[in-house]
């Protein structure tokens, strides 16, 4: 039976700035690992030993900020806990495998937060955890319209209101002009009406 551990990071994304990288070196050293980092103008890497594995953290320089990027494989339990603390620290999106007794837990991280958990046993998957989705931006911006909507049917009922009025006026004074414009801008607006109402 397999009982090695593994963890593997795909599509990971945190964002640090350099005293979050600075941070991160000194606490690794502080808990014994062994490291180096290099530096040229678009990228920095640290190199942590693992006993005979050395893992590469590729840190892309983002205008004063950096941004880890790419996919890792840690066999090391306390560094995989290291990169799961910055993702939640960091409010970091990544898709974490979990290779464990056969068996694979899937975990979509989204902003430091699991939103989904799957778990894989040969040919099966199995959805642990999905959160409820959020509002969607369509569908928000359906709402949005909605209430749009609405401002704009009280709006036009004013209008219509005081277009009758002026009707009113101009059909008593025998204005036949006024009244022709008004009964032309009342047939605007409930065309306007209807097709907001529809």
């Amino acid at each position: 039976m397999n009982k090695s551990y593994e963890v593997e990071y795909c599509n990971l994304e945190l964002r640090f700035e350099r005293r979050h990288l600075q941070q991160l070196i000194r606490d690794l050293i502080q808990d014994g690992y062994s490291l180096y980092w290099s530096e040229n103008d678009s990228i920095f890497i640290i190199s942590v030993r693992t006993g005979r594995k050395l893992t590469k953290l590729r840190f892309e320089r983002l205008g004063q900020g950096y941004k880890l990027v790419g996919n890792y494989v840690i066999k090391d339990a306390k560094l995989a806990e290291w990169l799961e603390k910055l993702i939640g620290d960091l409010r970091g999106h990544a898709v974490v495998k979990r290779f464990k007794d056969r068996q694979i837990l899937i975990e979509n991280i989204l902003f430091g937060e699991v939103i989904r958990l799957v778990e894989v046993s040969g040919m099966e998957h199995k959805v642990l955890y999905q959160k409820s989705p959020q509002l969607s931006v369509e569908r928000m911006t359906q709402m949005f319209e909605a209430k749009t909507a609405e401002e704009r049917i009280e709006a036009l009922r004013k209008q219509m209101d005081e277009e009758l009025d002026h009707l009113h006026e101009a059909l008593a004074s025998k204005d036949q002009e006024g009244a022709q414009k008004s009964k032309e801008a009342l047939r605007k607006i409930r065309r306007a009406l209807m097709e907001l109402e529809w």
